[in-house]
C-alpha cells in the first residue's frame, strides 16, 4: 500500500474542505501552478502550508504564502493576471490580493522583512508531486511562527487561540523536534524568545495548559 505523504494528503483535503465552506475560494494547487510557471521563490505557509504538521486540516478563507523579496511585484502581478476580480492592497508586511467587490482577501503575500520571515528560505521541507514542487515551512519554522504569532501584541484573542491549538498539535503529533533549531528560530522573534518556546513545548509534552 502506498503512503500518501501528510503534507500533500492534508493540503489536499484542506482545500476540498475550502471548496465547501467558503464561497469562490482560490484553490492553493493552483496558486503555486501560477507561482511556479513564473519562477517566483515562494514558501507555502498558513493553514494550508503546516497542515502536514498539524495533520488536522481545516477550511481557511485565505492562501498565505512568503514570497521572496525581488519576487514580491512577480508574483503579485502574474496572480493578478490569472485573477483578475482580485485587487492588490500594499501594506508594510504584506501584500493583500482581495476580491474588488467584497473585499475578501483571498491570496497573502508575505514580505520577509521581519527576522524570522528572513530565514524562512533557509528552514523549508520540500514537496514534490507528479506535477508541482513546493517548500512548507520546516516543523521547527512552523512552531516558531505559530509561538510569533501567539505572543503577538497586535493579534486578535480569538486568533491566538488557534495559534495555540496548531502548535499544540504539531508539538503532540511531531515526536521529533530539533531543540537547537528551534531556541535558535525562538530567539529571532525576540531576545529570550528561545527559552519561552522550548518552555512551551515542554508544558505541551507534560500535558500542562499552555500559557500565553
Amino acid at each position: 500500500m502506498k503512503v500518501i505523504d501528510p503534507h500533500i494528503k492534508g493540503l489536499h483535503k484542506a482545500a476540498t474542505l475550502t471548496g465547501f465552506q467558503v464561497m469562490d475560494a482560490i484553490n492553493p494547487h493552483d496558486v503555486i501552478k501560477v507561482l511556479n510557471a513564473n519562477g517566483v521563490s515562494f514558501v507555502l505557509v498558513g493553514a494550508y502550508g503546516l497542515v502536514g504538521w498539524t495533520k488536522d486540516p481545516r477550511a481557511t478563507e485565505d492562501v498565505d504564502l512568503v514570497i521572496a523579496a525581488r519576487h514580491q511585484k512577480k508574483a503579485a502581478r502574474h496572480l493578478l493576471d490569472e485573477y483578475p476580480h482580485l485587487e492588490a492592497k500594499d501594506h508594510e508586511v504584506v501584500t493583500r490580493l482581495a476580491d474588488r467587490e467584497s473585499g475578501d482577501v483571498a491570496i497573502d503575500l508575505m514580505k520577509p522583512n521581519q527576522p524570522l520571515y528572513r530565514e524562512v528560505f533557509k528552514h523549508t521541507h520540500p514537496i514534490s508531486t507528479a506535477k508541482q514542487q513546493y517548500r512548507v515551512p520546516c516543523l521547527e519554522m512552523a512552531l516558531a511562527m505559530k509561538f510569533a504569532a501567539m505572543i503577538s501584541l497586535t493579534r486578535s484573542d480569538e486568533k491566538k487561540h488557534m495559534d495555540a491549538h496548531d502548535f499544540i498539535r504539531m508539538v503532540r503529533v511531531n515526536p521529533e523536534i530539533d531543540s537547537d533549531r528551534l531556541a535558535a528560530l525562538g530567539e529571532l522573534v525576540y531576545a529570550g524568545g528561545g527559552q519561552e518556546i522550548a518552555e512551551k513545548v515542554r508544558q505541551v509534552r507534560a500535558g500542562e495548559t499552555l500559557r500565553l
